[in-house]
């Protein structure tokens, strides 16, 4: 008698989640839109330009050290060894379909970002305060793949059995962590802030894109 009532809350509850998916995906392709129009058209436009004079007027020495630090974290090297670390341990674990799920994104979000640094090919910023990359300013792979893998955290924290206060507080400090590595970029002079919020929509659409697919694939895993 009640199983009506569930499958009716559970179309609800999916209808709502999809109502969501769907206004952050056009939310997130819409402001990359813009962005990439910007520099197609006009490289670096007076928005970039006011951050980067704010931060040459308001330069602090100890905020270089601790950004030189978190910049580190959205590293590829970094990166990639914590998704192998991910992906034998669920190998181990004899999850497979969590280790091929997690290669597939990451792989996939890796190469999202090297195939629109090529089609738009912006330059870096002048005078970075670290060693400049020798790849394209747009999008920024730091916030695209740290939002990336910072996300499949998320994902596998909601998994667990612990308290959902506790869910969403890692949850934040996860969006936090990512947020603090995408402005690293920006403080170091490696990015436009444009590339950064470019990189961060492109995270968004790729982890929602990823979300469907996989849960049309392997409906267990969410």
């Amino acid at each position: 008698m009640h199983k009506p009532i569930v499958d009716i809350d559970g179309r609800k509850k999916n209808t709502r989640l999809n109502i969501v998916l769907s206004v952050l995906f056009l939310t997130a392709l819409g402001i990359f839109w813009y962005i990439a129009a910007i520099t197609i058209h006009e490289k670096e436009g007076g928005f970039d330009l006011n951050i980067i004079a704010y931060q040459a007027a308001h330069e602090n020495s100890e905020l270089l050290k601790v950004m030189k630090i978190i910049t580190i974290f959205g590293n590829t090297w970094f990166l990639f060894t914590a998704y192998m670390l991910l992906i034998i341990y669920f190998a181990w674990k004899r999850k497979y379909d969590h280790s091929i799920a997690i290669a597939m994104i990451s792989f996939g979000a890796w190469n999202l970002s090297k195939l629109c640094k090529a089609i738009f090919q912006r330059s870096r910023p002048e005078l970075s305060l670290v060693k400049k990359p020798i790849d394209y300013s747009f999008p920024s792979g730091h916030a695209l793949t740290s939002f990336v893998f910072c996300s499949i955290l998320a994902w596998l924290v909601w998994r667990t059995g612990i308290r959902v206060i506790w869910k969403w507080m890692i949850t934040v400090l996860l969006l936090v962590f990512t947020l603090s590595i995408g402005a690293s970029r920006i403080v170091l002079n490696v990015h436009y802030a444009s590339d950064v919020i470019g990189g961060f929509a492109l995270g968004i659409m790729w982890v929602i894109l990823a979300f469907i697919v996989w849960r049309r694939v392997k409906p267990a895993l969410f």
